[in-house]
């Protein structure tokens, strides 16, 4: 069997993708690919990513894209003078499981012709979808579920990212028949400890591997 290999998206920006993107490659003993990062500051995702796991240069892969602007990733290409290629996005070879960190949301533009969705459907493989625990997320969320049923893309499930809300999770999960895989709380301080023990405690690994039919995240 082929290791795992998965796609974190955002119902929005600033969800949490990368927080999530660290609990799994964390818990799956993945490699982490962000193949467009729009803003570099502070290394931009996969620097912060490799600091806050502490992990060594081969755990991290090289983006196919690294935009200067923080702004929607066809417009911080535009400014940069570049066109996002499908064909430079393709999925990088390699041993053991990988999570893959999109740029923003499902229908955000990589270009004006080219979709993040469009992308997402060409890689063919499993999304874990992030949104927030609170206000807000029923919308985002079943809109979210929605597109990319219809694009017959196939979605693990959802991590709620935020306070731990009493009734979104039960609501999403019965709208959408998607499970809720985790609901993280805000962690003080964010360390890899941390993650680690929302991991533990949540029973990641068992969803992981009853939803993977056992696939091994590894190599």
């Amino acid at each position: 069997m082929s290791p795992l290999r998965l796609v974190v998206c955002g119902t929005d920006t600033d969800v949490g993708k990368t927080v999530v993107s660290a609990l799994l490659v964390q818990g799956l003993g993945a490699r982490y690919w962000k193949p467009v990062q729009s803003g570099c500051e502070d290394g931009g995702d996969s620097g912060r990513l490799q600091r806050l796991l502490n992990l060594p240069d081969g755990r991290i892969l090289p983006e196919a894209y690294r935009l200067a602007e923080p702004v929607s990733p066809h417009w911080a290409a535009e400014r940069q003078g570049v066109s996002i290629e499908p064909e430079r996005l393709a999925l990088p070879g390699g041993p053991g499981a990988l999570v893959v960190e999109t740029a923003g949301g499902l229908l955000v533009p990589l270009r004006r012709d080219w979709l993040q969705i469009d992308q997402l459907q060409r890689w063919g493989l499993p999304v874990v979808l992030v949104g927030r625990s609170g206000l807000g997320t029923l919308n985002h969320t079943l809109l979210s579920v929605q597109a990319l049923g219809q694009r017959g893309i196939p979605l693990l499930g959802l991590v709620l990212n935020g306070p731990i809300h009493p009734d979104n999770p039960l609501t999403l999960s019965q709208l959408t028949g998607v499970p809720v895989l985790a609901e993280l709380p805000p962690l003080e301080p964010l360390c890899a400890e941390g993650l680690a023990a929302q991991w533990h405690s949540q029973n990641l690994s068992s969803k992981f591997n009853t939803l993977t039919g056992g696939q091994p995240p590894g190599p």
